[in-house]
Order: C-alpha cells, then structure tokens, then sequence
C-alpha cells in the first residue's frame, strides 16, 4: 500500500542534516553528501517543495545539547507544513528519547511522514511506529555504549596517569609520555617567585599587585598547531589563581577535578559543568609523586586552605581575606553560642571605635545578636598572649627582615636578567635569519630587518632596566638600622606598637599564629578560648567594660571640677576655666559651652540659676572686698596668710567665700589693720581700683 498520499506531496519535504562533532563537519565530508543527497530522492518521490535545515551540523543528538534545527523542524511539523522529514537513519534525528517521541507524537498528530534510507514509515500505523520506537531505542542504546566505553577507556589511561590532554605552563610531555619540568629556566624561575610570594603576602590579590607593580611577567602558553608556545604578559587574577590551585605544580596527577551535572532548562534537559571544584579527597584519580613538582603536597594543601579562608562570602565557616581597618580580630573570632563568625562594626567620627557583633539568627529569625561588645581591650589582650609566644623568636625574625629587605630586590632583579638572557638569544636567531637570505630579496630582508631591530630595542629596554635597579641605593641595612632592628627584635612590645606596623601586618601574624578563638560574654568578662595553629589552646577571661566608661571617658578629676563649677557659673565661664586648667575632653579637645552641656545632660548635673550662690551663703572675691570695704588684692592676701577661710576649686576658678566667715570680728579687725596701714592719697577725688 502508497503510504504517501497527495496531502503529503502538497506539502514540504524536510530533510535534517545533523553531524555530532565539529571533527566530523571538517573531515567526514561523505557523510554530508550522502544527507543532502535526500533532497533528491525526495523529488524523485513526488515533492517539489524540498527545505534543508543543517543548523545543528557540529551538535551531538544526545540529550543535554540545545539543537536550534531541531526545535525549527518540529515548529514546522507543528504548523502542518511538513509531509515527510528524511534522515539516512534515526540516529541522526536524535539520540535520546525525549526528542525521538516528542518527534513521532507531533508527526502521528498531523500525519507527516518518516522516511530513512531504509524505509518509508507513517507514525499513525502501529507496526510502522513500533519499528520506529525500536530504532530510536536502538540510537540511544548505542550512543550510551560508546560513550560508555569510551568513559571507560579514559578512566583507565587516567588511573595510570598517562591521560595528558594539555600540559601546564611550566612543564613539558616527553616523548615516553611523561612529564618533566620546563628547561627553560627563567619559566621555572618564574613560577616558583609565584609560589614564594603567595607564602609571603597569603592573598592571591597582593601578589598579583605585586607582580604588576613589580613589572614582573609570568609565562602563558599558546596551543596551536599540536604544539605548545610560550609568551611572556603582566598576570591577571585567573593566570595566578590556576597556578595556585592546580595540583599538578605539587607533583601530583589529577583527574576529575571537576563534575558535570543535569539541569532543566526551558522544560529541557541541559548538561552543564559544575561551577565549583570538587574536594580533593572525591577526585576520581589522585597519584602523588607523579613527578617533579615546584611545591610539596603538603604546601598545596595549605595554599589551599589560605585561598578558602580569604573569601570573605563563602559563608560563615571562611575567615575572610585580610581589609583595612584598625580591628586585630575579624575572621578569627566565632560566638560560643551559635558558632557564627563575628563580625566587625565601625563607628564615630573617621571610624575610630569597632566593635565585635555576632547577628546569630538576626537575619532568619528576627531575633537580637548573640553578643557585642568592644574591640581594643580584646584586641590588645590577644595580641600581648601572641607577642608573649613570640618574644623568644624575636631576634631571629630581627635577622630575618633585614635579609628579606635584599631577598625582594634580587628577585625583581633576577627575573629581569633571565628576560635579558632569552631576548639576547632571540636578537641572535633574528640576525642569523636575516644574514641567511638574500640581499635582494627585498620583500624578505625587510621583513626579517625589522624583527631583528624589535629584538635589539627589546634588549636596549632591559639593559636600562637592570641598570636602573643595579644604581638605585640598596635596601641593605645600616648599622643603625640593624642595631633598632636588634633592638625591635629583643622587645617585639615595642616593634608590635611601632608607627611603621600597620594593621595588616599585625593581622597577618595574628593569622599565622591563630587558627580561631571561640568568645562568648557575660555580665562583666569576655571568657575565650585561643586555637593556636598548633593544636594546642589557651583559656583567657577579659574583664569588659563598665556601661558608659570607654576610652573616650573623661577623667574623673574633671567631671568633680564641672560639678563643683557648675553650682557657681554658667557654662561657658566653666568651658573658660577648664581650657585654663589645661584641662581637656575625653577625646583629647578643648572644652565649650555644647560639649559642657553634654557632659552635664549625661551626668545628671543641673545648670546655674542666678541667686544660687547667695542662697547659700557664698560671696566672691570682689563681694567679700565690699563688705570689708577693702580691695580685692587685700582679700586675697587675707586669705593667703588664713585670716580669711575660702576655698578656690581649682588654679582660675572664682574663689567661694562663705558670708558668715566674712562676718567674724577677727576678720574685720584684720582687714581695718590692713586698711590703716594703707597710705593716705594726697589727691581727695582718689579712688580704689576694683581688681
């Protein structure tokens, strides 16, 4: 029986061109001849109307590949415009079985056709689809087993640790399929300053700053060709973090680093690479001692670790990279009670005061933090436990850091030099080439005679380099320097606190000694446990702060003075007074009137009224003088030599005289004493001066 019919010749023959690699594209070229040849057999069958659709050539059929033909031949199935769609067999429609069904359900729902070179097959008829849903089977059957065995086959190489695809910059496969280090030395030079740095600055950052300050280039490798080429550019961030965390640089062989898994993307299978390496222990080929590597094992596992710790978003079990700012202790603090990692908080003026907050559940929950409290007596109290562990090694680290001072000049100067070395032999090789060919060959001499003068240029640019670094005065130590170096060593207390630390330096050697310490607080202690890096823990109970007595408290002296003051002026003759007394705010600054009303409002002090010194009984220097109708100045001697009883609070403070002192007998007939042995003035109209 004619299974095409002429509703099937009145619409269009499709005929899908699919290859599975970019390989097969290029190079099994029969295979796209014999699938564009349906075109013609489909004419020869009846249709006139022929569409190709060769979008997917390069994509495999398997499930987990997004095929825009595919998807552009069942909208068209959909719409009712194919009759028939031709393939040389049904591994080239696809290879799962989503996509096989989902394209015999649409073709039996609209009655388009299927036609293979081994047959022509109506999707409506049962026999016809069961023969179709075998092969389809069959397809998928068949690209499992051969990706099967050649997962298999891969693995097994891999075991061996034969399996090398690429070989990493700094390495070369030799001709037994082994790998060695690169020959080259300024390539072995190079990657090993990497790992020196890293163990120096412990930040993938800093010593990308510093390569790029330093204008140190790193080498890269170019494929192509089936061979390996080197250049030599500044390092970005991903060129240091691969060489970092690329087990091969530790001698180790490694397959399986990273995964692949399912995902459902616009209702269809995708399958993507993992986003994240796996732990080492879950990979599935690990071979130490595979070969020669820049770093041991053991250092591998540690750079490791600094890279984790220093991702300041990877949740609350990372310590975070080392920032600015003046707190000792972010990422080494975790609460007792929840087991977060703290957090620190900068406040006032220029961020001068930190605190240490856990939020708990804050966020989740909408509960109160865990704990807070205040960062400089924690900080000074661990870094003295610190310093008291160090202090025996303190004149070695002494002798150490004048070395590292000429150590950081040699290695910019020696990665200089190999560069110099490698552009030397690269002039020589350019000049060979350009004596080898003939003068007259112009269009070659030409070419060849600018690369040398590249090359030369090249050279006068690094010889005025090293000559540059070569005259500039050496970071030596003086013998005075390297006595206050001895001297620092001795007492590291008085290298921890010298104005050239900074807070990342002391950070730094917190981290290198800490591994963590566990804070929790009650009513007047912050009791904590410190993990050194050892294994070994240390129990340490800090008395907190009072409410309200910070470091910025004033002294107690001075809140006495204001109070006494306050019962006898307004505030700013007490701001007047105190600048006098070289008295000064918590803060160090001088007084005025807002800042004495502040500290009356958060000491309870009330403010003077008038009339308050003469309810009790109190008289000034300049009242007491008119009442004993004498001067000021004999007052003041009155009360020097106790015949006058009167209290000054402090040196420029009005002097308080009780009334009922003035009134005494002895009093007045000490001050007419005074007064009669004063000299009469010739001039009646003379008056006293009021002082």
């Amino acid at each position: 029986m004619n299974k095409i019919t002429a509703e099937h010749l009145g619409r269009s023959a499709y005929i899908y061109i699919r290859q599975s690699s970019t390989y097969q594209v290029v190079n099994n070229l029969e295979s796209q001849r014999r699938q564009y040849g349906l075109a013609e057999r489909a004419r020869q069958l009846g249709w006139e109307a022929v569409e190709i659709i060769d979008e997917d050539l390069g994509k495999s059929g398997g499930g987990g590949t997004e095929r825009p033909g595919f998807q552009k031949l069942l909208a068209a199935i959909c719409e009712g415009r194919v009759g028939a769609v031709f393939s040389l067999e049904a591994s080239r429609l696809a290879r799962n079985g989503r996509d096989w069904h989902s394209l015999l359900e649409f073709c039996a729902v609209v009655g388009t056709l299927i036609v293979d070179e081994d047959g022509l097959y109506d999707p409506r008829l049962i026999n016809d689809r069961l023969l179709l849903g075998m092969k389809g089977t069959m397809s998928e059957m068949e690209v499992s087993v051969f990706r099967q065995r050649s997962a298999e086959a891969i693995k097994q190489k891999a075991r061996r640790g034969e399996l090398l695809t690429t070989v990493a910059v700094g390495y070369v496969k030799t001709d037994d399929n082994r790998i060695e280090m690169d020959p080259d030395r300024r390539v072995r030079d190079a990657i090993a300053l990497v790992f020196r740095k890293f163990s120096e600055l412990q930040s993938i950052r800093q010593v990308l700053l510093w390569f790029r300050d330093e204008e140190v280039m790193l080498p890269r490798a170019i494929y192509g060709g089936g061979a390996q080429r080197i250049t030599w550019t500044l390092p970005v961030y991903t060129t240091l973090h691969h060489m970092l965390t690329n087990p091969v640089y530790a001698g180790t062989y490694a397959f399986g680093r990273r995964g692949s898994k399912a995902v459902i993307k616009d209702g269809q299978k995708r399958q993507t690479r993992e986003s994240f390496r796996r732990n080492w222990n879950d990979w599935d080929v690990l071979i130490r001692d595979h070969h020669t590597g820049y770093i041991s094992w053991e250092a591998f596992k540690k750079t490791q670790s600094v890279i984790a710790h220093n991702a300041n978003r990877s949740g609350f079990g990372a310590r975070g990279a080392i920032r600015k700012g003046e707190a000792l202790l972010p990422g080494l603090l975790r609460c007792a009670r929840c087991g977060r990692r703290l957090r620190v908080a900068y406040s006032g003026k220029g961020g001068n005061t930190q605190r240490y907050v856990c939020h708990g559940t804050f966020g989740s929950k909408a509960r109160a933090n865990c704990i807070a409290f205040g960062g400089m007596r924690i900080d000074r109290a661990v870094s003295a436990e610190v310093l008291d562990r160090l202090q025996p090694l303190g004149i070695e680290a002494a002798l150490s850091a004048a070395s590292a001072q000429v150590e950081k000049r040699h290695e910019t100067l020696q990665q200089v030099e190999n560069a110099l070395q490698q552009a030397r032999f690269e002039a020589k090789r350019t000049q060979r080439q350009y004596d080898a060919v003939d003068p007259d060959n112009r269009l070659v001499a030409d070419e060849l005679e600018r690369r040398w003068n590249d090359k030369l240029r090249q050279v006068y640019n690094l010889e005025i380099d090293i000559e540059r670094l070569q005259t500039e005065p050496q970071p030596s130590a003086s013998v005075p320097d390297r006595e206050r170096l001895m001297s620092l060593g001795a007492d590291l207390g008085q290298a921890w606190d010298s104005p050239g630390v900074t807070p990342e330096t002391r950070k730094r050697i917190l981290r290198l000694m800490i591994r963590e310490i566990i804070v929790d607080m009650t009513e007047d202690s912050l009791p904590l446990i410190i993990h050194w890096q050892g294994g070994d823990h240390t129990r340490l109970s800090i008395k907190k702060n009072k409410a309200g007595h910070t470091r910025w408290v004033i002294a107690g002296d001075t809140l006495d003075l204001i109070r006494t003051l306050a019962r006898q002026m307004h505030d700013e003759h007490i701001a007047s007074i105190l600048n006098r007394a070289g008295k000064v705010t918590g803060k160090g600054l001088t007084w005025n009137r807002s800042r004495i009303c502040s500290v009356r409002r958060n000491h309870n002090i009330p403010v003077y009224r008038e009339g308050e010194r003469q309810e009790r009984g109190e008289l000034t220097l300049d009242e007491a003088a008119t009442i004993l109708n004498v001067s000021p100045s004999t007052v003041r001697r009155l009360i020097k030599t106790g015949e006058l009883v009167a209290i000054q609070t402090c040196k420029g403070a009005p002097w308080i005289i009780r009334q009922d002192e003035v009134q005494k007998d002895s009093v007045r007939q000490a001050a007419d004493a005074r007064r009669a042995r004063r000299p009469a003035s010739r001039d009646p109209n003379q008056i006293t001066m009021q002082l």
